[in-house]
């Protein structure tokens, strides 16, 4: 059975290579037969990064989201605050953190 895995990359700073990279990531996972869930390539379609009320509620969104997934895979680096605060929630809650080991 397909394991959820939540991808946590980087956005922020370069945010056009942040997001092909998250595609990529995102795309391994499925090459392993598993369902990547990466809210970070959806909600900026409709939100603002920008506003800090925006960000605070996608993180929100985020990190509900990640409850309900199999296992947290890290990609990329450096470990943005959003990453950190997403890592500690995952960790928190039980969920296994893994970094991800993207070809």
């Amino acid at each position: 059975m397909s394991k959820l895995i939540y991808v946590c990359s980087p956005y922020r700073g370069d945010v056009q290579t942040n997001t092909r990279k998250a595609r990529n990531y995102s795309r391994s996972i499925v090459d392993e037969g598993d369902i990547p869930i990466a809210p970070h390539l959806l909600f900026p379609q409709f939100m603002d990064d920008d506003v800090p009320s925006e960000r605070r509620r996608a993180i929100e969104m985020n990190l509900e989201i990640m409850r309900h997934c199999d296992e947290v895979r890290v990609f990329g680096g450096p470990i943005t605050d959003g990453m950190r605060e997403e890592i500690d929630s995952a960790i928190s809650q039980g969920i296994p953190v893994r970094v991800g080991d993207f070809k």
